[in-house]
């Protein structure tokens, strides 16, 4: 009875139950499926004392309650009528196929990047320390470095199952089981002794077989580092466990289901699954390899130069379990090389823009920016500075691109994931080898890159405004440019306004990209707020930045991971550069499409330069028309 009132209030607001298709819950949210998710009430859901948020993702409309969400669950599906256990109906929008493998991929694998990279850094030292003749692999000391830096990727199978279970919908632990069995000791080292007899004689996929699970020949083959089996079984398993969720009654659903599930789902990988993946990610690597090999400095050139790009889309997340199939099939990888010198040309170029531009703002943010794209961290870089600028993000990809192609040239590989920047080094050190020519060629082409970024943009990539920008400002009278004065922000939006805080999106919720208010459009026109330049354009049309008269920096996003639509649903009525009066409208936007495609347009309106205004305030009130003040800003 304790969540009665909450279920009653939850229902609701999200349509009512005739609304309702199904509903699950996971650890924190109850998942709904809704016949329309424009009758739900998002606002008032968020405002809920025991809601956290509301978000919409992959066909769902999530209610983020807590820890406590299996008793609400409980409370709502009594309070609703609804079947215990329903499953999720699967998304049938007809949002694009690469973008949900995009989302599949970064979901399975942005957990563990950091643990990832921090393991494979400790191998990276640990090599380098052998090559430099510090120890030899015999010591004590290389052993322990070498368990800890291998232990994630030796039994990756058990991390990998909990977070693709999680991203399909199952229990994380299942997953886990199910990558344990893969590498379990006593099952690999079967492989040791005489085969009972061969299958597939004669051909690629000739195999021994050494057991059999009820007179039906067992391929056993090394799971150990390995990426596809185990997403192929989490994706399978996650379907077979709420299936037999259906069917198990509940008293006994605590231990029956996850029983039946590994008995179902581990024969079955052992038997189908794990040979059928494991086949396909050999012909996966030797088809990458074969495309590298037909000219590794063309592909080193095209990863080279475009890397840049493709993180700013997301797009690199298609390239990460090449990567590591790569390094699993083959020992070594060299896609994801390529792309290393990338970030040093990004440093070259913003330690130019440093070392050159006039505009004060543009100076102390370059000195950060440089720093941290020392540790291979550029979205700063790219996002703060180099790319508003355009001229400095395409010499940039240049910089990356004769990197890349150094990079391809010296067949420079990566023999672990390893850390960023500089930390990336010792990734290219060859365990068997040492220090084989690929690592110098990495040290070439970084250092190449570098200084391309660098001489490029010292003669090239300064636009002449921010060039010259203090020569513009010496006269006694004039005010300096970049010191802001008080002013009013009006409202760009109609529609309901949110607190910064309150919207899913980490980076604005924080108040780190700087202060200000969100809202959530009521229709799809986007007008100025102020009198000023467009300072800032992104070519998908979703985000705009002007720089008012007065000297404060707005940055408008319409909508939440919009970019990845690509610019479709948006059209702009201005160009970067140009001047705008207030009122003026800038962009339109098909509201009613975005939000089918599954995407939250909640849009954050910030000051990015917020640390030179000592007040800030925002409007109390929580419905706006655009042209009402919306942020005040006080010097």
């Amino acid at each position: 009875m304790k969540y009665q009132q909450l279920a009653k209030d939850i229902i609701a607001n999200v349509g009512g139950r005739e609304n309702v298709n199904s509903v699950v819950h996971c650890i924190t949210r109850l998942r709904f499926k809704l016949k329309d998710e424009s009758k739900a009430n998002t606002d008032v859901l968020k405002n809920m004392d025991d809601v956290v948020t509301v978000l919409k993702s992959g066909g769902q409309y999530q209610v983020v309650i807590g820890n406590h969400v299996p008793d609400v669950y409980k409370a709502v599906v009594e309070e609703g009528g609804f079947a215990a256990g329903t499953p999720v109906e699967e998304d049938s929008s007809d949002t694009n196929l690469f973008n949900k493998f995009i989302d599949i991929i970064s979901s399975i694998f942005t957990p563990i990047l950091g643990v990832l990279a921090a393991t494979g850094m400790i191998k990276g030292f640990n090599a380098l320390f052998v090559a430099l003749g510090l120890y030899d692999n015999t010591a004590g000391t290389y052993q322990i470095l070498n368990a800890t830096g291998d232990a994630l990727f030796n039994f990756f199978p058990i991390f990998l199952g909990y977070t693709a279970m999680k991203k399909f919908g199952g229990s994380p632990f299942i997953g886990m089981a199910i990558g344990g069995a893969l590498v379990y000791p006593a099952l690999t080292g079967l492989t040791a002794g005489e085969p009972l007899y061969t299958l597939f004689g004669g051909t690629m996929f000739e195999s021994p077989v050494f057991i059999t699970f009820l007179g039906i020949p067992v391929i056993l083959m090394s799971y150990a580092s390995s990426v596809i089996p185990i997403i192929l079984a989490s994706f399978f398993a996650a379907k077979v466990e709420k299936g037999f969720k259906k069917i198990v009654p509940d008293v006994v659903k605590t231990f029956v289901v996850p029983f039946a599930t590994l008995l179902v789902v581990v024969p079955l990988t052992f038997i189908v699954i794990g040979p059928v993946a494991t086949w396909a990610g050999q012909l996966l690597g030797q088809a990458t390899l074969g495309i590298y090999n037909l000219s590794p400095i063309i592909a080193g050139l095209f990863i080279g130069g475009f890397w840049q790009v493709f993180v700013i889309f997301g797009l690199h997340w298609g390239l990460v379990p090449i990567a590591i199939n790569n390094l699993t099939v083959n020992g070594a990888d060299p896609v994801l090389a390529m792309s290393f010198a990338a970030s040093f040309a990004q440093i070259g170029v913003i330690l130019a823009i440093w070392m050159k531009i006039k505009n004060q703002k543009l100076k102390t943010l370059s000195i950060p920016a440089f720093i941290s794209g020392i540790f291979g961290v550029t979205e700063p870089a790219i996002y703060g500075i180099s790319l508003p600028l355009k001229k400095p993000f395409i010499i940039s990809c240049i910089g990356g691109a004769i990197g890349g192609a150094i990079l391809g040239f010296s067949n420079s590989q990566f023999f672990m994931i390893g850390g960023l920047g500089i930390f990336g080094y010792p990734s290219f050190i060859d365990p068997a080898n040492g220090l084989t020519f690929g690592f110098w060629g990495a040290l070439i082409g970084t250092a190449v890159a570098f200084a391309i970024g660098f001489v490029l943009t010292l003669l090239f990539g300064i636009p002449k405004q921010n060039e010259q920008a203090d020569e513009t400002t010496k006269a006694p009278a004039a005010p300096k440019q970049d010191v802001p004065r008080q002013e009013v922000i009006s409202s760009p939006l109609q529609g309901i306004v949110k607190a910064l805080s309150d919207i899913h999106d980490d980076a604005f919720a924080s108040g780190a990209l700087g202060r200000g208010l969100a809202i959530e459009p009521a229709e799809g026109k986007l007008y100025s707020p102020v009198s000023g330049t467009v300072s800032a354009l992104f070519p998908t049309n979703h985000a705009i930045g002007i720089t008012t008269d007065n000297g404060a920096a707005i940055l408008i996003h319409i909508g939440m991971d919009t970019v990845q639509l690509g610019g479709k649903y948006f059209t702009s009525h201005i160009a970067q550069g140009d001047r705008v009066v207030k009122g003026q409208l800038l962009i339109e936007f098909d509201l009613e499409q975005i939000q089918k495609e599954g995407y939250s347009t909640e849009t954050p309106v910030i000051i990015t330069n917020s640390e030179l205004y000592p007040a800030i305030s925002t409007t109390d009130d929580k419905q706006i028309k655009w042209g009402d003040p919306l942020i005040t800003l006080g010097v």
